[in-house]
């Protein structure tokens, strides 16, 4: 595995290759990773993972003309090929007027914020047999639990490097840790299946194997003799296991691609108060040892904490170089690269700020209403906000949590969920969008 400066090294050569070769102007990113994971089923070993790869992407422009490229052969002949290529390609292709690389003045300059995401600890084959076997044993534990679809304990180690023509390169490195545990419960036609994971760039941050393992455990057996709901309006709380899939179609809703296609259900919307006075949504990119910490975008601009959501109104876009020339703005340090192709837009660690009421404070009123702990299918509308998916969790009746439901739908449209949406206060950090527990009025419940 390379450093992350002999990262950035080969991000800066294959630019100077693009350059020699004709090339107007270029970027190229260099990612590597390697990783090893262990999974057991009912006490034994099932299978054992190790992969390693390295791939360098090129994007080249000839005027207002692109091409993007890609390869995992990395040997200076072939480097010379792909940048020859790149260009024969951008030569032949479209205009587009909207394409480039990220403004020059606005490039971010090192240092880099410390984001801690680096664990020098790498676990043993053994060691993560271990965790599996250990996550796997206390999920079977759990009374009712029948079967096993197994537990895995993995590892990793990545590095990503940019480089462009006009005057950026950087580069950082990662690594990350996870285990997970999936069990069956009940027999029969009753069965249910469940699971618990937990991903984190620092080994010493997962809870113990033992606690995923019951968390999985636990959550199969309270879904055995699920019932079927009744179909009307009422509230429905959103489990943290699924809240952040809200949070997650606002981000999609204000991406700069979205809007510049006015393909948005929050266009024109800009300021305008979406969510209830006092509803905050942070995208904090330098969160250390946030899952989607990063110093710089994927054009190379600086990334900077910023609230989405202020006092309920919605504050700007998420903005590439692209979309921001499209509309007339100034890219926001949104962008991302998978690989090759042009940018797309991601956000860094966002969170919805907690409210002042617990969960069971946040349900202690509704006589009749349902706690979703699982979303099924992508009934969401970008374009209109409708919203309807399939669900499962369980009954809430008189204030309280009742038996298991499965197989209903529930509705409404995501401008009027957002205005209804209340927050408790168990707002957890560990995942990359982090969300309490989310209450939403008015929605409509479609079962027996």
């Amino acid at each position: 595995m390379l450093t992350p400066d002999q990262a950035r090294d080969r991000a800066l050569d294959l630019v100077e290759r693009a350059r020699r070769a004709g090339a107007d102007a270029a970027d190229a990113v260099y990612g590597a990773s390697s990783s090893e994971g262990i999974q057991v089923r009912l006490g034994k070993l099932e299978d054992v993972e190790r992969s390693e790869g390295e791939h360098i992407a090129l994007r080249v422009f000839a005027g207002t003309r692109s091409a993007s490229i890609g390869s995992s052969d990395l040997s200076p002949a072939a480097l010379d090929e792909l940048a020859e290529r790149a260009i024969a390609m951008a030569r032949l292709a479209p205009e587009d007027a909207y394409a480039g690389l990220a403004p020059q003045d606005m490039l971010a300059r090192g240092p880099w914020p410390e984001l801690d995401l680096v664990d020098p600890a790498e676990p043993s084959p053994s060691a993560l047999r271990a965790m599996a076997e250990e996550a796997e044993d206390a999920a079977r534990s759990v009374p009712g639990v029948t079967n096993s679809d197994g537990a895995t304990a993995s590892a990793g180690v990545g590095v990503f490097a940019l480089a462009t023509s006009h005057g950026f390169s950087g580069a950082y490195g990662s690594t990350n840790h996870s285990v997970s545990a999936s069990v069956v419960g009940g027999d029969g036609a009753g069965k249910q299946r469940d699971n618990a994971w937990r991903t984190a760039h620092h080994g010493e941050d997962l809870p113990s194997p033992a606690e995923i393992g019951r968390l999985a455990g636990t959550r199969t057996v309270a879904k055995l003799d699920s019932g079927r709901m009744k179909s009307g309006p009422m509230p429905v709380v959103f489990d943290p296991r699924v809240s952040s899939s809200l949070v997650g179609h606002l981000l999609g809703a204000i991406s700069g691609s979205a809007i510049a296609r006015r393909s948005s259900f929050l266009l024109d919307r800009l300021g305008e108060q979406i969510f209830a006075p006092g509803t905050l949504i942070v995208d904090n990119p330098h969160a250390p040892r946030g899952l989607r910490a990063r110093p710089f975008d994927g054009e190379g601009l600086a990334t900077t904490p910023r609230n989405l959501v202020e006092d309920g109104r919605l504050t700007g876009w998420l903005l590439d170089s692209a979309s921001a020339r499209q509309l007339g703005l100034a890219p926001t340090g949104h962008a991302t690269r998978n690989g090759g192709g042009a940018p797309g837009v991601s956000v860094g660690n966002v969170h919805l700020a907690p409210g002042a009421l617990s969960p069971a404070q946040l349900i202690a009123d509704i006589a009749h209403g349902v706690y979703v702990t699982e979303l099924i299918g992508q009934g969401v509308n970008g374009v209109t906000g409708d919203y309807s998916r399939g669900a499962a969790g369980f009954r809430i009746v008189g204030g309280e949590l009742a038996g298991p439901v499965a197989e209903f739908t529930i509705a409404g449209n995501l401008l009027a969920m957002f205005a209804r949406m209340t927050a408790a206060d168990d707002l957890e950090w560990y995942r990359a969008i982090n969300v309490p527990t989310v209450r939403v009025d008015g929605m409509t419940v479609a079962g027996d």
